[in-house]
């Protein structure tokens, strides 16, 4: 962030793409403290519809006419920012860049803004909109005031942000998104990092440029502060490395078990132990989540059985591993899955949960690069699923590549009952056959779809 900036100068702020999960937390913090707040994105969501009932000026038309004439008179006032999912040929962007307009990244902007309170950053391929939203809610829990900026929308408050109550004492947790390599604006008082697979290689070209730039983000950890890591990750912190993990590490669960199809387990800590945690969110990959997050939450005073009373009243992230039906008849559960360890985590931790049941799963490719990339892996853990329906691969920002495709996927996986679907043939078979247990996994618009499935069910 430019010496120039001031918050006490600033007058208004302007998003492009600001219906983007982690723009819109941003937008929000600039709202709560009193600034005009108006952008673009190019879909209406119901996020958007929120943040317009909030009292955001949103349009979803790339016009300058719809820029605030406001930001573009009085620029010196004003507040750009941009995500790096904005199209390099959108006309908005091209005029402000054309103008002289300096853009900021919304990583800038929240460096700048954690710059001035403690911080507890989260960070890892995967795990870090749970952990981070968990922890919130821990600290939360125990009396804190918390400011948070998450990359979902926590079930118990609604939100993915989350305002201080005042001025004093304020802890912040942030999600550090390691893509397009943003978190290294974050000097965080402490860290935790719940895993380094490669990922986003249309960024980093290979994973062990992904692995450097974890690394990077752990030097800058300050001085005096914590660093806690999954076992087995291979990061080096000079302030050390404590770890976490399912029977190992320096925060670890132990005797896990499960009731009436919900995870109970014991957890060690450095000086202690806490008995009989009951998890309201499934799988193993989240009770090592939950470790991540109690580590944290003790660096700033949470005590062991304030974090018990915190796990067991977490109700959860929207799309991840979230219930939408829940009878005796039909279970439905919806995941925002798409990287093949995800995959792996939810189909693994919905066949421990439910023993015998046949497993429907829907997936939804996101990236022709990922699917390019991970081919081989996304194959191995889609074969997990009983009976597989995929859906075409969503583009978000990427065009289509020669031969990448969901065809070329389905024929590397090992599974019998598979197929190529489209989302109202879909429905239609969901409608027809009745899953007893339907999983839906992928990060593109496969929400979209989730209510009528839900009513093809009923």
């Amino acid at each position: 962030m430019k010496k120039e900036l001031s918050l006490s100068d600033l007058k208004q702020v302007y998003f492009l793409g600001i219906g983007g999960i982690g723009m819109s937390a941003i937008a929000r913090w600039f709202l709560h403290n009193g600034f005009p707040v108006a952008g673009y994105d190019k879909t209406e969501s119901p996020l958007t519809k929120k943040l317009a009932e909030e009292g955001m000026e949103i349009h979803y038309e790339d016009s300058i006419d719809l820029i605030p004439k406001a930001c573009l008179e009085d620029v010196e006032h004003s507040l750009f920012i941009y995500t790096p999912a904005i199209p390099k040929d959108h006309v908005e962007m091209n005029h402000l860049v054309g103008k002289g307009i300096r853009l900021y990244k919304r990583s800038e902007i929240l460096g700048w803004i954690t710059q001035q309170i403690p911080t507890l950053a989260v960070a890892g391929t995967h795990g870090k909109t749970t952990t981070s939203s968990l922890l919130t809610h821990l600290l939360i829990s125990a009396g804190k005031n918390v400011t948070a900026f998450l990359g979902g929308i926590t079930v118990n408050y609604g939100t993915n942000f989350i305002p201080n109550q005042s001025k004093e004492n304020i802890v912040c947790v942030v999600e550090a998104d390691e893509y397009d390599r943003s978190f290294l604006t974050l000097h965080p008082q402490a860290a935790v990092v719940t895993s380094t697979d490669a990922d986003h290689l249309d960024i980093y070209g290979d994973g062990d440029s992904v692995l450097e730039s974890f690394q990077l983000f752990v030097n800058q950890i300050k001085a005096d502060g914590f660093f806690i890591q999954k076992k087995g990750l291979t990061l080096h912190s000079e302030i050390g490395d404590a770890t976490f993990g399912i029977d190992k590490g320096d925060f670890q669960a132990h005797n896990i078990r499960i009731e009436d199809h919900r995870m109970i387990f014991d957890m060690k800590y450095p000086g202690g132990e806490v008995k009989d945690i009951p998890m309201r969110i499934p799988g193993f990959h989240n009770i090592e989540n939950a470790l991540a997050a109690a580590a944290l939450a003790m660096q700033v005073g949470v005590t062991g059985e304030e974090i018990k009373v915190g796990i067991s009243t977490f109700l959860g992230v929207k799309r991840r591993f979230e219930y939408h039906v829940e009878s005796d008849d039909h279970i439905m559960i919806d995941d925002y899955a798409h990287h093949p360890t995800e995959i792996a985590a939810c189909l693994n931790s919905v066949r421990a949960l439910y023993p015998g049941v046949k497993i429907t799963a829907v997936f939804q490719p996101h990236l022709f690069s990922r699917t390019r990339d991970f081919i081989d892996d996304f194959a191995k853990s889609l074969a997990i699923a009983d009976e597989l329906y995929l859906l075409d691969i969503y583009p978000a920002r990427e065009l289509p590549m020669e031969g990448v495709t969901s065809d070329w996927l389905l024929s590397k996986i090992d599974l019998e009952n598979k197929q190529v679907i489209s989302k109202a043939d879909l429905l239609n078979v969901i409608e027809d056959k009745k899953p007893a247990l339907l999983v839906t996994m992928g990060a593109g618009d496969i929400d979209l779809l989730l209510n009528d499935l839900k009513l093809s069910l009923s």
